[in-house]
């Protein structure tokens, strides 16, 4: 009989850098001008995967044989440690699914927001995530649109392909849901589920709204020549985007596409290319040029405070659920969703068979 340990998938490819080398070789250059949680941060990934946090072994019963790991830190803005907990969350998302088209609509700000954002994370991300759903929820709600109740994942982003701060919110939406008064499942038209120009109008203004009543109850900070006000008022005149589109080859792949965006960090390790010199150089794509592959190379101590300004603050919730998928509501919207789309002669999706518990290793 073969020896389970030794028959063990293989891990995956090794990438050239790590960003834990990184921060060992040069983490040292940022001392003293860290937040608690960025200095959190880099000492999980510069212990991560080495001995600092000891380690475990794997041995098989029937042979004997034995194989030694490094313990990971498990810190979710380390690169190394997203597998599992993707693989998780993955899994136990399925069951959320419905056998209809599903959207990706992604909102941004203006970057005149973005003083204020940085002085205030907690608060601003939360006013971000809550205002885009809103906006989704209201105008799907409109008869004359959709006249639907929808559920909405939302997930917040803070960066671009070459690290540069960024805030933005990825969300996926069913393309429908039921009626208003729960009688009927009403669907949205193929490839389409709500004008643009008007979500974005309104989600600028619930956003702005939301800040400007934060500003007045003293929950925003302020510092230097950041003016609160004058940053809402510069960002009311520029023009908000906000794009949808239909996301996935069906449904079945909906929540692989999603387990990519839920727990992808600003940077990946097979991104890194080298570091040589003081000097660190990594993959981005060229969004303006068809992400087109190139090459950006920065002293190591500006890469890491590229990388650290996407540090979350401690405890914040990235991935929200709001409208029908809202933790009180969930169960029952997705029963009535489902029983409303077999009265609409739509059959509910198969149940997938679980993931084979070595695809999660990590």
């Amino acid at each position: 009989m073969q020896c389970p340990v030794s028959q063990a998938p293989a891990r995956p490819r090794s990438p050239a850098l790590t960003l834990g080398e990184i921060v060992r070789a040069h983490g040292h250059e940022l001392a003293g001008a860290l937040t608690p949680e960025q200095g959190s941060a880099l000492a999980a990934i510069a212990a991560c995967r080495t001995a600092v946090l000891g380690g475990h072994v794997a041995k098989c019963e029937q042979c004997g044989e034995q194989v030694h790991f490094y313990n990971s830190c498990r810190t979710r803005h380390c690169p190394q440690c997203q597998g599992l907990a993707e693989a998780r969350w993955v899994e136990d998302r399925r069951k959320d699914l419905l056998s209809t088209e599903y959207f990706h609509v992604v909102f941004t700000i203006p970057s005149e927001l973005h003083p204020l954002f940085r002085l205030n994370p907690a608060r601003a991300y939360g006013l971000l995530l809550s205002s885009a759903s809103w906006a989704l929820l209201q105008l799907a709600a409109d008869p004359k649109l959709l006249g639907a109740q929808l559920g909405v994942m939302a997930v917040l982003h803070t960066w671009t392909q070459t690290l540069a701060y960024h805030p933005h919110v990825h969300c996926v939406v069913p393309g429908g849901g039921p009626s208003l008064d729960g009688s009927h499942w009403v669907q949205s038209r193929p490839g389409f589920l709500l004008p643009t120009r008007p979500l974005a109008k309104l989600f600028a203004g619930r956003l702005l709204s939301a800040l400007d009543d934060s500003i007045a109850s003293g929950e925003l900070l302020t510092a230097g020549e950041t003016d609160p006000r004058r940053c809402l008022k510069r960002a009311a005149r520029k023009r908000w985007n906000v794009h949808a589109k239909p996301s996935f080859a069906g449904p079945q792949h909906v929540i692989a596409y999603l387990g990519r965006y839920t727990h992808r960090i600003a940077i990946s390790n097979h991104r890194l290319e080298r570091l040589q010199d003081g000097q660190v150089t990594f993959r981005y794509k060229d969004r303006a040029n068809g992400d087109r592959p190139r090459h950006l190379t920065l002293p190591a101590a500006d890469f890491l405070r590229r990388y650290l300004q996407h540090v979350l603050p401690s405890g914040f919730v990235r991935i929200r659920y709001y409208g029908g998928l809202s933790h009180p509501r969930r169960r029952r919207w997705l029963e009535q969703a489902r029983r409303l789309l077999e009265q609409a002669g739509i059959p509910p999706l198969p149940q997938p068979a679980p993931t084979p518990e070595h695809e999660t290793w990590q």
